[in-house]
C-alpha cells in the first residue's frame, strides 16, 4: 500500500498493478462526477442533447469554455452550475462509460486514440526496433483476439481449479492463498513492497487486508433496501459465473450462497475506510520471526512460500486484528469446502473479463449493476488499457514523444515553483502556526520532489514473457508485478520509481517520498495548453499543482516529516489548531447529500477537500504573482476578468455527469467528494472569489462560517 493520494480515482486500476489490498470489485474507473440531488446534475434527469454529444474536445481549444457556460444562473448562488450548465445540457454520457467529464474523460479518449494506433503498428509488426514493441504489440494481439480467446474457453484457469481441489487442509489451504497471490488473483490478504513508515529509506514487504468480492464492507453489513438489492444481485452473479464454469443450477446456487456467507465473515473483521486513512493506525512493524507474535495462528511459512516471499525479512502488517480473525477463519471456523468455494470464485472472479464472452458478458451485467454503464467499451479501448495496466512504462516510451514536449515541460515546472512559492508566503502569514512547527513545515516544503511527464529511468520489462496466449499473459504479467513488487524489499527506496504510467490522466503526491508526480497524460487541454491564457492554466493545471502540494500538509500527508518518515513534529497548541480548522471542513461536507438524501462522508474525504481548498487557492495567488511578473495590466477591470477567467476555468476543469448507480458508488467508497462539491464547496470558503463575481454576503455561495486550513 502506498501512501500516496492521487487527484482522481485512477482510470485505467488494473488488477495486475494493483497490490491485491484494497476491497473487491470496484467500480469502472471514475473520475468524481456530479454532486447534490439537482436534476440537472444527474444522468437520470438531464435535458436531452441539443446536438450529438462529441466525445472529445477540441486539443487546441484556449481558454474558458464560453460554451459551456449557463448564464441563466448567478455565479454566486452556483458556480458549478453557472461555468458547467451549458456543458451538462448538451453532453449525453457515452454507453459504454458510467461517468463523464469534459476534462479527464476527453482527454482519456485524445491519449487512447493514440495508443491504439501505437499498439495495432506494433501489432503488426511495424517499428520493430522500438523498446518492447515485440512485447507490447503481442499483448495487445492476444487482447484482440476474440476468436482464440472464445475457443479456449474456460480452459486456461483449469490449472487454479485443480490446486483448489487438492487443497486438503489448513496449511495446504494456506500455501495455496499464497500462489494464487502470487499470480495476481487476491483473496484473503495481500502482500507487496512500501516504504517502511518509521524509516522511509527502507521497503518493507506491506501485508494488507483483502478478501472482498464487493467494494467495501458495508455493502455487506449494511441493511438499507438499497444494499440489500445489491447483495442479492451479487449472490445471482456469483451463481452465473459458477454455473458458467460447469457447475449445476442448484450447485452454483448453493455456492454461491456460501460466498455470501466467506465474504460477510471476511467484512466483519475489515479494518474500516476511515480507519484506513489513518497512518499510525496502519503501521505495524515486525520482522518475519516477529509475524507469529503479532499474528498469533496464522500459518505464515506457508503463505509466503506460495507467495514466493519466503526470503522476506521485514514487514508492515497494516491490520493485525483483521489477519488474527483470518486465522481463525483458515483454521477450521469456516469450513473447508467453503473456504475452497470461495476461492474458486474468486479465480473466476479475478479472470473472468479474460475468458470466452459469457464469462466477460455477466462480469460487465454486474458491473451495469453497480455502476449503471448501459454496454461494454470497444474492445481495442479494453485492450489499450490492459496494456497501459500491465506494461505502462513500455507503452509511455512511445506515447510521450508526441505530447508534451520541452517547451511544455520547462513551463509546468516553472508553474510549480510558482505554487510552491505561494505556499511558503501562506505559511509565513499563518498566524495559529508556532515558530517551531513552521520551521518544520518550510524544511519539508523545500525538500518536495517534482517529477513531470515521464521517469528519467525506464523500467525493465524484458523478462516478461509474452506468447499469444492471452490469459496466460495477463497471469505471468500479474507474476512478473508482484516479484518486481518483493524484489525490491530489503533494498534502499527507489526514488525516481514512479506509481503511474505516462499516459495518465491524474497526478499524486506520495507522503513517504514526499513528491508531486504530474504524467504527461494530464498536461494537455483543457487542464494545459501551451497557448492557453495564463489564467486557465493556473486554474486548470495549477490548482492540481496546488492540490497535490497540499496533501503533503493535509490531516494524512502532515503526519510525515520532511524525509517522508511517520513523525509527530507539530506542537501540541498547533496540531490541536490545525484539528479544529479540518474539523471545519470536515463538518462542511457531511452535511451534503447526494440522490436521495445520501450524505456525503465527510471524514472518507477530509484529506481530498482539505487538498482542494488548498490547491485553489495557492494558485490563484500564484497566478496573481505570475501576472504581476509579466507587468500584465493592473487595473481593476483587467484584475477582475483575469480572476473570473481563473476560477472558470478550475470549475470548467470538473464539468462532469454521472449515472446514479455510479455516484451512489462514488459516495460510498471514494475520498474524492463529487465534483460538484469539489468546486462549490471550496469556492464558498475563498473571499477573493467572492470579490471576482461581487457576490453578496446573502449569496447561496457565500457561506456564514467559513473554513480555512492553508
Amino acid at each position: 500500500m502506498r501512501s500516496y493520494r492521487t487527484l482522481v480515482v485512477p482510470f485505467a486500476a488494473s488488477s495486475v498493478l494493483a497490490l491485491a489490498c484494497g476491497g473487491g470489485e470496484s467500480a469502472p474507473p471514475q473520475t468524481p462526477g456530479v454532486t447534490t440531488a439537482r436534476p440537472v446534475a444527474t444522468a437520470s434527469a438531464a435535458p436531452a442533447p441539443s446536438e450529438p454529444s462529441a466525445k472529445m474536445d477540441p486539443p487546441d481549444s484556449p481558454g474558458v469554455d464560453k460554451a459551456a457556460i449557463d448564464a441563466s444562473t448567478p455565479p454566486c448562488d452556483d458556480f458549478y452550475q453557472y461555468a458547467c450548465g451549458g456543458w451538462i445540457a448538451k453532453t449525453e454520457i457515452p454507453a459504454d462509460e458510467s461517468s463523464w467529464s469534459r476534462s479527464f474523460h476527453s482527454i482519456r479518449e485524445r491519449n487512447e486514440e493514440l495508443l491504439r494506433g501505437i499498439l495495432e503498428g506494433y501489432a503488426k509488426g511495424e517499428k520493430a526496433t522500438d523498446p518492447y514493441a515485440k512485447q507490447l504489440g503481442g499483448m495487445y494481439a492476444s487482447c484482440m483476439d476474440e476468436a482464440a480467446i472464445e475457443k479456449a474457453g474456460a480452459k486456461p484457469i483449469e490449472p487454479y481449479l485443480k490446486q483448489i481441489d487438492a487443497i486438503k487442509d489448513a496449511a495446504s489451504l494456506t500455501r495455496t492463498i499464497g500462489k494464487l497471490e502470487a499470480d495476481g488473483i487476491g483473496t484473503f490478504l495481500g502482500i507487496g513492497a512500501s516504504q517502511d513508515f518509521g524509516d522511509a529509506t527502507k521497503v518493507v514487504a506491506m501485508i494488507w487486508q483483502g478478501g472482498l468480492g464487493m467494494p467495501e464492507r458495508e455493502y455487506y453489513l449494511e441493511s438499507n433496501p438499497k444494499m440489500t438489492e445489491l447483495r442479492g444481485k451479487y449472490e445471482a452473479h456469483v451463481a452465473a459465473m459458477l454455473k458458467l464454469a460447469g457447475d449445476t443450477d442448484d450447485r452454483a446456487k448453493a455456492s454461491a450462497k456460501k460466498v455470501i456467507e466467506v465474504e460477510t465473515a471476511i467484512a466483519q473483521a475489515w479494518m474500516t475506510k476511515e480507519d484506513r486513512r489513518e497512518p499510525k493506525k496502519i503501521a505495524h512493524h515486525a520482522t518475519k520471526e516477529e509475524l507469529p507474535k503479532l499474528v498469533p495462528g496464522f500459518r505464515w511459512t506457508e503463505y509466503l512460500d506460495g507467495a514466493n516471499a519466503a526470503g522476506v525479512k521485514e514487514f508492515n502488517v497494516a491490520q493485525p486484528d483483521y489477519l488474527k480473525a483470518v486465522a481463525t477463519m483458515l483454521d477450521g471456523k469456516l469450513a473447508l469446502a467453503d473456504v475452497k468455494t470461495y476461492l474458486r470464485w474468486h479465480v473466476l472472479r479475478e479472470t473472468g473479463n479474460e475468458l470466452s464472452k459469457a464469462f466477460d458478458d455477466e462480469k460487465f451485467r454486474w458491473k451495469q449493476t453497480l455502476v449503471g454503464a448501459k454496454s461494454q467499451p470497444p474492445r481495442w479501448k479494453r485492450c489499450v488499457r490492459v496494456v497501459d495496466g500491465t506494461m505502462g512504462e513500455a507503452l509511455g516510451q512511445p506515447f510521450v514523444k508526441t505530447t508534451l514536449g520541452a517547451e511544455g515541460k520547462a513551463a509546468v515546472l516553472a508553474m510549480i515553483q510558482s505554487i510552491e512559492q505561494s505556499m511558503h508566503g501562506n505559511l509565513e502569514g499563518l498566524a495559529w502556526m508556532d515558530e517551531p512547527t513552521r520551521k518544520a513545515a518550510y524544511a519539508k516544503l523545500a525538500k518536495i520532489a517534482n517529477k513531470i511527464a515521464y521517469p528519467e529511468k525506464w523500467r525493465d520489462y524484458s523478462k516478461l514473457v509474452v506468447t499469444k496466449d492471452y490469459v496466460a499473459n495477463m497471469r505471468r504479467a500479474s507474476a512478473f508485478e508482484h516479484n518486481r513488487q518483493l524484489a525490491k524489499v530489503g533494498k534502499p527506496v527507489d526514488r525516481g520509481e514512479w506509481q503511474m504510467s505516462p499516459p495518465s490522466v491524474n497526478a499524486y503526491y506520495d507522503a513517504q517520498l514526499n513528491e508531486m508526480v504530474f504524467p504527461a497524460g494530464i498536461l494537455q487541454p483543457p487542464f494545459y495548453g501551451n497557448k492557453a491564457p495564463q489564467p486557465t492554466n493556473f486554474g486548470g493545471i495549477g490548482m492540481v499543482m496546488g492540490h497535490e502540494l497540499t496533501h503533503g500538509f493535509d490531516d494524512e500527508g502532515r503526519q510525515f516529516d520532511a524525509e517522508g518518515n511517520l513523525r509527530d513534529w507539530w506542537s501540541l497548541a498547533v496540531n490541536a489548531e490545525f484539528e479544529r480548522r479540518a474539523g471545519c471542513v470536515e463538518k462542511q461536507f457531511s452535511d451534503y447529500t447526494v440522490l436521495d438524501g445520501v450524505h456525503v462522508n465527510g471524514k472518507l474525504t477530509l484529506g481530498e477537500n482539505i487538498a482542494d481548498l488548498g490547491g485553489v487557492k495557492l494558485a490563484f495567488r500564484a497566478m496573481r504573482a505570475a501576472r504581476t511578473a509579466a507587468k500584465a495590466p493592473a487595473d481593476a477591470k483587467a484584475t477582475a476578468l483575469a480572476d473570473q477567467e481563473y476560477f472558470l476555468g478550475f470549475a470548467q476543469g470538473w464539468c462532469s455527469k454521472y449515472r446514479d448507480e455510479a455516484m451512489r458508488h462514488l459516495v460510498a467508497t471514494n475520498p474524492h467528494s463529487p465534483p460538484h462539491l469539489r468546486v462549490n464547496g471550496p469556492l464558498s470558503n475563498l473571499p477573493e472569489f467572492a470579490q471576482a463575481f461581487a457576490c453578496k454576503p446573502s449569496a447561496k455561495m457565500m457561506r456564514k462560517n467559513r473554513c480555512e486550513v492553508w
